[in-house]
């Protein structure tokens, strides 16, 4: 199977465009549930690929406004590629999507979870059982944790949710980045550059020229309201044990719309099967 059987093509992607803001992306992530989106420039009539603004930018840089400064570059690959050889690239690179290109057109982006539809559709090999792909370190977090606070845990975290445990280390919901970009809101602000005022005598005053205080600098942030995460998880929760096949798991994933369901043995938590973590199977 190649890569053209399976990604989203350019005519149905949502792009960004060079110069921009982003308020723009956030829109789009907002609106569509977006993981990420690809930012074009037009060069003399000619749409030109530039890179990816994803999710985590968006909340890693709070105060970065320009849209060419919050982008990354990524991996890529070609529409006639192997769609093993791409998902084999997005495991090495810790990538969710790989934009796919012709020179420096883009044609289309190939995200994990086109390969996960393909595993589902049995397109793919899907036969492994997720006991064996799992994710036995999970994140975690309580149910009164301040959304603020779970958003940092996330993102130190290096993965896209946090299983929420209740007062008895029970499993009461799951929280993601797709959650609390939801309720995020860009807010405008100011910073203090500090207080710069000289002393006569201070080496850094010279010819007279002395500082007129602090000065200060728009900004602007991404604010997550403080709540608990109780108010903004999800309670009702999909779960997996061991010898569900990769196939049916990914089944699950798409039909729920998620990226991760616990694995269970009984009622215990033994781990968590990301949709990465199907792609390992191949």
């Amino acid at each position: 199977m190649n890569v053209a059987d399976a990604m989203t093509p350019r005519s149905e992607l949502v792009v960004v465009e060079i110069p921009g803001s982003r308020n723009d992306v956030l829109e789009y992530i907002q609106e569509h549930g977006f993981s990420s989106v690809p930012v074009v420039k037009d060069a003399g009539g000619e749409e030109v690929y530039r890179g990816l603004v994803t999710r985590d930018d968006l909340i890693d840089q709070p105060d970065e406004d320009q849209l060419a400064l919050l982008m990354r570059e990524v991996p890529t690959a070609g529409a006639d590629d192997d769609i093993v050889d791409a998902a084999r690239t997005m495991v090495a690179e810790g990538s969710r999507r790989l934009p796919v290109v012709d020179g420096d057109e883009l044609v289309g982006i190939l995200t994990v979870t086109d390969v996960v539809r393909a595993i589902a559709r049995g397109e793919v090999d899907g036969e492994t059982q997720v006991g064996e792909l799992a994710t036995r370190e999970v994140n975690a977090t309580h149910a009164g944790t301040p959304l603020p606070v779970a958003e940092r845990e996330i993102a130190l975290s290096g993965v896209p949710y946090a299983v929420v445990l209740d007062d008895e280390a029970a499993v009461a919901g799951m929280l993601t980045e797709v959650d609390i970009l939801e309720v995020a809101r860009v807010v405008e602000g100011e910073a203090s550059t500090g207080d710069s005022i000289a002393e006569q005598d201070s080496e850094w005053s010279w010819e007279g020229i002395k500082a007129t205080g602090a000065r200060y600098l728009p900004t602007r942030n991404v604010e997550i309201p403080a709540e608990a995460v109780r108010h903004f998880m999800t309670e009702e929760l999909i779960t997996v044990n061991a010898t569900r096949t990769a196939k049916e798991v990914a089944q699950e994933l798409i039909s729920n719309d998620i990226e991760q369901v616990p694995l269970v043995s009984g009622t215990d938590l033994d781990g968590i099967v990301r949709d990465v973590d199907l792609l390992e199977g191949l």
